[in-house]
């Protein structure tokens, strides 16, 4: 039986070989040859917006583009093309163009690239992240690292390799936002007292319908996985999971059990995932976590974590402030609501997120760039598997534990005919 206790992963990965840091101009050539050769998995809109961010605040380039869909990098390329040449870069050849269900196996292969972005799917994420691994490449994977809990063990164990060879980051962008590190240094160093609740919620629109270019159900499916669980995990891995990962970072814990319940009201004339969730996790020292998830209707509404604590309450809105009141207040400057013309004179920041996708491709990119390698292939599955253990509860009806949960290896079988897609 399979145990993620942190302190055995990192003795598990000493054993590992020996790795030698080398100076990024001993790695990747002279000063004048040293960016970051990038190859992408997965080249949609978050693919897109990912890169686009490594390059423009980054030495990194885009060298390899890979997807399941031609057209889909027929319509990247012009793009990643513009790019790079925005920055002093060169076109991506057409042979590091890669096409059909083996692609990523080409891209990772490339002897050429340095470093992988896997934006595809999440169903892909656990064999994607792994296969770059073992190619012995640098990997930024998007959340969640996998929609079941066996993909989750994947995960960790591809971490676990990747320990002292490879950078392996998963794409929680909160934890490198200015305002949330502030505030989450504030509740640790004790700023609220005692944490003795936190209330999380993400309460967004409903997605709307991809139109697919040929007619295969398959095809449908991989255009509209966010609506079935097996390709994405449903909404509390894709979205929920983000209020789950901050609150997991803030207490430094992971929840010992769930009690959920959800449903599809308002749901779409097809897929399965559910469109809300409300769950209350328990976690230790008896603090009581709930999360309200919703993903329907026309209207995005708001995003909040709230730590409520013995000496004030401290709240992270994604457009509405983060602050803490109380004894000790303090206010991150990000406006609450509606900035003023002052405030749009003055270049007020209206989202507490405005510099935390730019802040983790930077520490990725360097991290590969001096050599100080990261692994959060543990945290990223940990959160992921926090998620997975509400929706579990929520669809089952019960009380889950954590134990419960892992130990099921619950793993979802994709039945999904990719071979039609690949160039006769």
């Amino acid at each position: 039986m399979e145990n993620i206790n942190r302190r055995k992963f990192i003795a598990g990965t000493a054993a590992l070989s020996a790795f030698t840091i080398l100076k990024p101009a001993t790695v990747f050539g002279t000063s004048a040859n040293s960016a970051i050769r990038m190859g992408i998995i997965g080249c949609g809109n978050r693919g897109t917006a990912v890169i686009s961010d490594m390059v423009n605040h980054t030495g990194a380039r885009i060298y390899a583009m890979a997807d399941l869909l031609g057209y889909q990098l027929e319509n990247a390329q012009p793009r990643f093309n513009e790019l790079n040449l925005k920055n002093s870069g060169t076109k991506v050849d057409p042979s590091k163009i890669f096409q059909g269900s083996r692609a990523y196996l080409e891209l990772v292969n490339d002897p050429n690239v340095d470093a992988v972005l896997v934006s595809s799917p999440a169903y892909t994420h656990p064999g994607f992240l792994e296969a770059a691994v073992d190619a012995g490449k640098h990997v930024y994977c998007e959340k969640p690292v996998a929609p079941d809990v066996a993909g989750c063990k994947q995960v960790i164990r591809a971490g676990q390799k990747a320990e002292g060879k490879v950078s392996v980051a998963i794409g929680f962008q909160i934890r490198h936002a200015t305002p949330y590190i502030q505030m989450a240094e504030r509740i640790r160093r004790g700023d609220i007292g005692e944490v003795v609740n936190v209330q999380l919620y993400y309460i967004s629109s409903g997605s709307g319908k991809n139109q697919p270019q040929g007619n295969s159900p398959e095809e449908f499916m991989i255009r509209n996985h966010f609506h079935f669980r097996e390709l994405s995990g449903g909404i509390l891995l894709d979205q929920g999971i983000h209020m789950l990962d901050v609150c997991n970072w803030v207490l430094n814990e992971k929840p010992g059990n769930a009690l959920g319940m959800g449903n599809r009201k308002g749901e779409p004339d097809f897929g399965d995932t559910f469109t809300n969730y409300q769950v209350i996790y328990g976690y230790p020292q008896e603090r009581n976590v709930s999360l309200h998830s919703t993903q329907f209707g026309p209207k995005f509404n708001d995003v909040c974590a709230r730590f409520i604590g013995t000496k004030g309450v401290a709240e992270a809105h994604y457009s509405r402030g983060v602050y803490i009141e109380g004894d000790n207040p303090w206010d991150s400057g990000v406006v609450k609501g509606e900035p003023t013309e002052q405030q749009r004179a003055a270049g007020a920041f209206t989202s507490a997120l405005y510099d935390s996708t730019s802040n983790k491709v930077k520490a990725f990119i360097q991290s590969i760039e001096s050599g100080n390698l990261i692994n959060e292939a543990y945290s990223g599955a940990n959160s992921t598997l926090s998620a997975i253990l509400g929706r579990m509860s929520a669809t089952s009806k019960e009380e889950t534990t954590w134990d419960e949960m892992y130990y099921s290896n619950q793993k979802y079988d994709v039945k999904l005919n990719l071979e039609q897609f690949d160039k006769s």
